[in-house]
């Protein structure tokens, strides 16, 4: 059984002490209910970044308030960035890529984000010395594709113990710009890291991936924040090649999407128990790559209806299974997936996922293990697996400290009673108030602290 690693956990964090969760279904009436979900991960800490290079002060509302982005926000402190958080709001007085303080040690907890976003944004600085060090798991996901593409451009990083793991130091000599080349297969992150400290390089930036992008909507997301502080990218249609121009980011005042990853579990929660969710504050306008999971849920026999300020998603008497999907482009909710597949009419299919055995867990193997001690067949395979509907039963499941095995497995205890999960307390690096929303539905949730 994997131990948690507490260190990674945020003063955010009301989840620290929990041992255990016993989830079981809603009695008597169906799921019915609208919500609020918590800010988009994904926004909130690129926007972060962006406002702490840019010269000015920028306003972000709809934050999410999460393990990651404590740890972004700490790193900004730490470097001199002035922040002041009311809630979901957070102002953050930018530094114009000049960081106050030229010299700190940074704990990034397990944020990939900020793993990926922060080293070029410390890089583009003339002067600085400055370690960055992560948590126990994210210290073991490779960083070398991103940290070769800066040092191409002239960055001066070094790795601290392991080549091409954290912790690493940055010395901040500035970057010279020009023509350089980074894998997207393994992560999209690693584009956007080089995407947001380009502008500031002394000559414009044309970058080419060579091969695939795993998640080309994250990089749009990038583009998109990047265009909204003030700095365009000429972008080829599939994204292969992009020119960043010299330029500098100015202070905005943004709000910012709420979690359609986040989202998802719940509309997976309608799907599964045949109710209804309204999520109040998402709209299927949005570039986040985990709305497309609507389409899928429609598929298995949902009705769903995508309002102007809301989306709502009914269930069905059984899920329709029998598929194989391409979950390339929305791997994080592979897991979501694959834990529904259990109660589907056939066996489901889902592939082209192996970058997902280097996140938080190998969450291939992790969701595999899981779904036969519950007595349900898998086929596990390199880039994927195939998940055969039965009948799952009780039991106690580990969570490998992964908030996406977690709330997936969660999802099975909302049809199953006596589901048993333990160390669940990671689902706060993502979205905290999981399990207070799950019983705020009417879903049965017995925390041991």
């Amino acid at each position: 059984m994997s131990t948690p690693d507490l260190k990674a956990r945020s003063p955010w964090s009301q989840l620290n002490e929990l041992q255990s969760v016993k989830i079981s279904p809603k009695p008597h009436q169906p799921i019915d209910g609208d919500i609020r979900i918590p800010g988009s991960k994904s926004f909130t800490n690129r926007a972060l970044i962006l406002a702490a290079l840019a010269k000015g002060t920028s306003t972000l509302s709809g934050i999410l308030r999460s393990d990651d982005s404590y740890w972004c926000i700490d790193s900004l402190n730490k470097l001199g960035i002035e922040t002041e958080i009311e809630g979901d709001v957070v102002t953050v007085q930018g530094c114009d890529a000049d960081w106050p303080n030229a010299q700190a040690d940074l704990y990034i907890g397990a944020a990939g984000t900020t793993a990926r976003f922060l080293p070029g944004a410390l890089a583009v600085a003339k002067n600085g010395n400055w370690v960055v060090e992560a948590s126990k798991r994210m210290s073991e996901r490779p960083v070398e594709p991103l940290i070769q593409a800066l040092t191409d451009l002239g960055a001066n990083i070094d790795y601290l113990e392991q080549e091409g793991f954290f912790p690493i130091r940055i010395t901040g000599e500035g970057l010279k710009g020009g023509a350089v080349s980074i894998s997207g297969k393994l992560s999209s992150q690693f584009i956007s890291g080089l995407l947001l400290a380009s502008p500031y390089a002394e000559n414009e930036v044309t970058i080419t991936i060579p091969d695939t992008i795993v998640q080309h909507e994250y990089v749009r997301i990038t583009l998109g924040l990047m265009e909204q502080f003030g700095v365009t990218v000429k972008a080829s249609e599939d994204l292969n090649q992009l020119v960043v121009p010299q330029g500098a980011y100015q202070g905005q005042a943004l709000s910012l999407e709420a979690d359609a990853s986040t989202a998802s579990y719940f509309f997976a929660l309608a799907a599964l128990t045949n109710g209804r969710i309204r999520i109040t504050n998402l709209t299927a306008d949005t570039n986040q790559p985990d709305i497309h999971m609507l389409e899928v849920y429609e598929q298995m026999g949902c009705c769903v209806v995508k309002g102007e300020d809301y989306i709502e998603l009914t269930g069905t008497d059984r899920l329709i299974g029998g598929f194989d999907i391409s979950m390339k482009e929305m791997s994080d909710q592979t897991l979501t997936l694959a834990a529904l597949a259990a109660f589907a009419s056939g066996p489901i299919t889902m592939r082209d996922v192996e970058h997902i055995r280097h996140h938080e867990s190998d969450r291939i193997s992790a969701i595999c293990t899981e779904l036969r001690k519950l007595d349900i067949e898998v086929e596990e395979f390199q880039d994927g697996l195939t998940v055969y509907p039965g009948t799952p039963r009780a039991t106690t499941l580990n969570s490998y400290d992964d908030h996406r095995v977690a709330m997936s497995l969660a999802l099975i205890g909302t049809a199953v009673p006596g589901i048993v999960i333990q160390d669940p307390g990671c689902v706060s690096k993502t979205c905290p108030t999981y399990f207070e929303l799950l019983q705020q539905l009417g879903i049965s949730v017995e925390l041991n602290m």
